[in-house]
């Protein structure tokens, strides 16, 4: 099995029997009904049906097809903003509250993999931040200490260790694991407590209840099926079904990360998280291999905007050879792939009640970089909201939030700056300027086509125009997709939707 997301397949992938399960074949009921069956869907299932809940779990695709399979897997609590940052946007208590719930989520997914025996690689460690090459002598210590402040007892400075060579911060107790070991077997556990889980089908709408006229809340599938529940939980990395919540989408944006995986001689590499403040910034940790003596050596970075695709079209290469200068004796690369960030205005997720309509419907979107921890969040305060407990991360992550920052300007005119697309030439003039299993965008007189061209030179003809909020979409080379450079939605070579906010395909042209 591979990730919909795109061409490029993750290590995660290499072994592992993923359970298929099936369509819904006819309308149902249950308490609750969860939409997307990553790391977030999953983990409130499962916490759900723990209360004794009937849950049902959908997705258009496998489990852990979404961004859970195209992750890196680092489990911190480290947070990945910077700390002094979250307290300038929110201030001490609520920085506080930010190291708590993250450090929280490692804690359940360690109790998890015990309680249900799951053996998914997962192992203590430390992490350690090292500085950019531009950033103030100072920062390190500004981040020590803020996280002091936000109540993060095991970090410390030292003199050498992080990826820089030099002075790093090095942060205890966080962790890594095999995220789709971990879902088969989290979904496992959720069955098993009677849980359903169907795949296969696309939901087209999510409908609050309203308890006034006694209606309940509806997810309504491809086919005419629909289930119906007191709650729905929309956790799709972005909310997309859910049709009548604009707002959502100014206050994030959607970036491609870039992974690459090489192996190293075992001991050769510390078995430790890394991350630098660089610009772009980069991450690294280890995933032990089968093989005698050897480790899969896991680099990330090189981040843009999706749909925005940088002029030199190498973000692999840079990857790559960055890598090689710090890593010399890595051996030839034998993964890359790339995944989406959904990064807030204000550096904390959406987690919570959706603001709609009508009532009951709740969302996990936002992850800036940690989703495995910010899923994890996501089902321990859905899962209070729904049983009606308090939960003191409520207000942190309430997805209503107000957001007016510099940050939140900047990437909404990004956004809108990208409609000048509508207005603009095409990229080729002929299809016989597209290679094969590439695509690009022509125009047609006032029309914009996504024209792809396959590997046995058959040609594709599409609307270029985005299904979510008319943006003119962009051929990404290093995923063979079509990518909407304003709110993030990707379809597919032949037009099918593989991520929201988008619902419908590219029309055919």
């Amino acid at each position: 099995m591979k990730s919909a997301d795109g061409a490029k397949t993750s290590s995660w992938y290499t072994g592992i029997d993923v359970p298929t399960y099936r369509p819904l074949v006819k309308s149902t009921k249950a308490d609750v009904c969860v939409v997307g069956a990553g790391i977030a869907g999953l983990t409130t299932a499962y916490l759900l049906a723990a209360e004794g809940l009937s849950v049902v779990v959908l997705d258009e695709g496998p489990i852990g097809s979404g961004q859970t399979g195209r992750t890196s897997a680092h489990l911190a609590s480290a947070i990945d903003d910077r700390f002094f940052e979250i307290e300038r946007l929110h201030g001490k208590e609520r920085s506080r509250l930010a190291h708590e719930s993250h450090a929280a989520a490692i804690d359940t997914i360690e109790r998890i993999c015990n309680e249900e025996k799951i053996s998914c690689d997962f192992t203590r460690l430390d992490g350690f931040l090292s500085p950019g090459p531009s950033d103030p002598p100072d920062l390190l210590d500004r981040e020590l200490a803020a996280a002091r402040r936000a109540g993060v007892a095991d970090v410390e400075k030292q003199k050498t260790g992080g990826l820089a060579g030099g002075p790093c911060l090095r942060f205890g107790r966080q962790a890594r694991f095999h995220p789709l070991r971990y879902l088969v077997g989290l979904a496992d556990a959720f069955t098993k407590r009677g849980g359903r889980i169907h795949t296969g089908q696309r939901v087209r709408d999510v409908q609050g209840a309203d308890p006034k006229k006694e209606k309940r809340a509806v997810a309504q599938l491809e086919g005419g099926v629909r289930v119906t529940a007191e709650h729905i939980v929309v956790a799709t990395n972005t909310p997309s079904p859910i049709n009548d919540w604009f707002g959502i989408y100014t206050k994030q944006a959607s970036y491609r990360s870039y992974v690459i995986g090489a192996a190293v001689p075992r001991g050769s590499v510390a078995d430790a998280l890394f991350w630098d403040n660089a610009d772009p910034y980069h991450y690294v940790r280890l995933q032990p291999l089968r093989e005698k003596e050897k480790d899969l050596l896991l680099v990330g970075g090189e981040d843009h905007k999706t749909g925005q695709f940088p002029e030199d079209g190498a973000p692999f290469t840079r990857l790559a050879a960055w890598t090689r200068e710090k890593f010399p004796m890595m051996g030839r690369i034998r993964f890359r792939w790339s995944g989406q960030v959904q990064e807030p205005a204000d550096g904390l997720a959406f987690v919570g009640r959706a603001l709609t309509a009508r009532e009951n419907v709740y969302v996990a979107t936002g992850d800036s970089g940690m989703g495995l921890t910010h899923g994890t969040i996501a089902g321990l305060l859905i899962t209070d909201l729904i049983a009606g407990r308090k939960n003191p991360w409520e207000k942190l992550y309430d997805p209503s939030r107000k957001i007016m920052n510099k940050e939140f300007v900047s990437e909404n005119a990004n956004a809108l700056a990208q409609y000048k697309d509508l207005l603009t030439g095409g990229e080729v003039k002929s299809v016989k300027d597209i290679p094969p299993d590439c695509g690009a965008v022509m125009r047609d007189g006032l029309k914009k086509l996504a024209v792809y061209r396959d590997p046995a030179g058959k040609i594709h003809r599409h609307s270029a125009i985005c299904t979510h909020l008319q943006c003119v979409v962009q051929w990404n080379p290093a995923e063979k997709s079509w990518d909407c450079p304003c709110h993030g939605s990707r379809f597919d070579p032949t037009g099918k939707v593989v991520m929201g906010p988008a619902v419908d395909d590219l029309p055919s042209a």
